[in-house]
């Protein structure tokens, strides 16, 4: 999968998990371990969040980054109810009627017509609520992540009430059958059960930061992870994985001067280190984190350069503080770090390549077609992908010169002495350029990179101040023994490639 995010017990027994990274859904059996994708990337569904189900069996949607509602109705045909609700999110169904809320600074809680007609605000101006649930006393329990309580309103509106406060991220409600909260805490990791009438809190398990929902099948409970790990937690305080994770959306890499791989996994920054198993150094809830990574280079002494949204930040995780070096940019993708010291970022919204200083921006290159991936070479020249172009250009005083032509779409690149590895999502391969003499070989061809044979992804626009329009990137980077990393978006993985000895 890619990633986990709303997950719900569907009519057939089967937990749904909406995956918004993958514009995905997927179905667990949870007596086979079978997983079906039920609404496949490129289907008519973009950025699931959150799901609920009616009495009928159809599926109603959210789509966080889109801002819609749609509807997968039993029988697969798929429809749209909303598409003006930015940070859609929390939704759920009580007796045929039908709550959204929106995620986002400012957002909104409204009950909608899912019949289509213009939705009914119950509440607006919340600190981002999310994953909502009507409890046993006929109320709808909202969490607000962005205040970090637990309130609840009567189904037809009036005064909200505060249920509980002081909690670890709460990001999701749901009722076990007892009548008592259950809340995962994406900050804290934690899964609490919560008295609703005293907001007495107990601790169901400790389990890593980054949770984000839960259902219940029958009397088990399961919580999802943004990691895409499905965990069932057992009545005496134990767990079980039900879906083990993995990587969410990887996509720049960067490795250290001691061989370690970093990792800009969606919302998470992770370490594999030789002989070590993956390791987290930070996450969007993370004190001190830069919010999404797309595009990181290490600097030595635990320190990053990192870009994404429109912002360009030093970044050190062990001290769980960050430095912003600019803002106010557009669609940030690969950035590098030459020898001495000069930062060149690629802005795929604009066409431009910058160099970024503190608090300022020079341009280096514009009028580019959709670059991606920027690098150094030796001598300190820039070099730049233009994925719509089909080309590596050197940034020159005068412009570009195309230094690479007759690719489908490049994306990642980097140099490894006198030698530029480029890794074209169009052709699904690995490119290696010799810059003294310009040879061209290939290095690998058929890598899981780009969309899945058949698939025309549809961007996902993205929710300010969050994140900007969220795309694909292939990044690539070479180890201090030659081992070439590369992260393969489209099944969710990093692939080495070692030379033969």
């Amino acid at each position: 999968m890619f990633g986990a995010n709303g997950i719900r017990t569907g009519p057939d027994g089967r937990i749904y998990i909406a995956q918004v990274a993958g514009s995905q859904i997927s179905a667990l059996d949870l007596e086979s371990g079978a997983l079906e994708t039920v609404s496949a990337k490129g289907s008519d569904i973009i950025a699931p969040d959150d799901v609920a189900f009616d009495a009928r069996g159809d599926m109603y949607v959210t789509e966080y980054y889109d801002g819609r509602v749609s509807v997968r109705e039993a029988g697969g045909a798929t429809r749209l109810l909303r598409d003006d609700l930015p940070g859609a999110n929390g939704i759920t169904i009580h007796q045929g009627r039908l709550f959204v809320n929106e995620c986002r600074p400012g957002g909104r809680l409204m009950e909608l017509d899912p019949a289509g007609g213009a939705p009914t605000v119950l509440l607006e101006d919340l600190p981002m609520p999310n994953g909502m649930e009507v409890g046993p006393d006929g109320k709808l329990y909202y969490p607000l992540l962005g205040a970090n309580e637990i309130w609840r309103i009567d189904l037809d509106g009036g005064e909200p009430e505060r249920v509980a406060t002081d909690l670890g991220g709460p990001d999701s409600v749901k009722f076990d059958s007892d009548g008592n909260i259950v809340s995962t805490q994406v900050a804290s990791g934690q899964v609490l059960r919560i008295d609703p009438r005293s907001g007495t809190q107990t601790l169901l398990a400790q389990l890593s930061p980054g949770l984000d929902n839960l259902t219940f099948a029958g009397d088990r409970l399961f919580v999802s992870s943004f990691t895409g790990q499905i965990t069932e937690i057992l009545g005496d305080g134990g767990t079980r994985t039900a879906l083990a994770d993995g990587l969410t959306w990887p996509l720049d890499l960067t490795v250290g001067p001691d061989g370690t791989l970093y990792i800009a996994d969606g919302t998470f920054l992770l370490a594999h280190r030789p002989g070590a198993e993956l390791s987290t150094l930070g996450m969007l809830f993370s004190p001190g984190y830069p919010g999404y990574i797309r595009g990181m280079a290490a600097t030595g002494d635990g320190e990053f350069v990192v870009a994404g949204n429109g912002t360009v930040s030093r970044y050190r995780p062990a001290a769980a503080e960050s430095e912003v070096l600019v803002e106010g940019l557009d669609q940030l993708y690969g950035v590098a770090v030459a020898a001495n010291g000069t930062i060149a970022v690629a802005d795929l919204g604009t066409g431009q390549v910058h160099a970024v200083g503190s608090g300022r921006t020079d341009v280096l290159a514009s009028g580019l077609d959709r670059p991606m991936g920027v690098a150094f070479t030796a001598d300190g020249t820039c070099l730049v992908s233009e994925s719509g172009a089909g080309r590596v250009a050197a940034v020159t005083s005068s412009g570009t010169d195309t230094l690479v032509d007759g690719l489908e779409s490049p994306q990642g690149i980097t140099v490894v002495g006198s030698q530029l590895y480029i890794v074209d999502t169009g052709s699904k391969s690995l490119v290696n350029v010799d810059l003294e003499t310009k040879s061209r070989q290939i290095v690998a061809t058929g890598l899981p990179v780009g969309a899945p044979p058949g698939v025309t992804p549809k961007p996902l626009r993205g929710l300010v101040p969050f994140s900007g329009p969220q795309g694909p990137f292939a990044g690539v980077a070479a180890g201090p023994d030659g081992t070439l990393y590369v992260s393969a978006d489209a099944d969710g993985s990093v692939i080495a490639l070692r030379k033969e000895r």
